[in-house]
């Protein structure tokens, strides 16, 4: 089964000005494979200028926009193979615990 990756947004942090340009995204991305998931949760800085082109306002943002700048500030692919490693290491354990004569 290959992992599915889910990519949320769980707060924006932005300038208490007309502009209310976001300066700071609280973001996740959750794999899942099966039972077995993980999650990567970080922020990410903007420095937000109202006069570029295609500068989109605060009551204007959808999540789907905000993830798209997350994904384009970070590094995606190793943000995912983070997540896909620690999910094989919770399939695959280095070690286990238990004692023969109790199984």
């Amino acid at each position: 089964m290959a992992i599915e990756y889910t990519w949320t947004i769980g707060n924006l942090e932005y300038n208490n000005d007309s502009d209310q340009g976001v300066v700071i995204a609280h973001w996740r991305c959750t794999g899942v494979d099966g039972d077995y998931n993980a999650t990567a949760y970080s922020t990410q800085s903007f420095t937000p200028d109202p006069s570029a082109d295609g500068y989109v306002a605060y009551a204007d943002l959808t999540e789907a926009m905000v993830i798209g700048w997350v994904q384009n500030a970070v590094d995606q692919a190793a943000v995912e193979e983070a997540i896909a490693n620690k999910i094989e290491a919770d399939k695959n354990p280095a070690t286990l615990s238990g004692m023969p004569w109790s199984e």
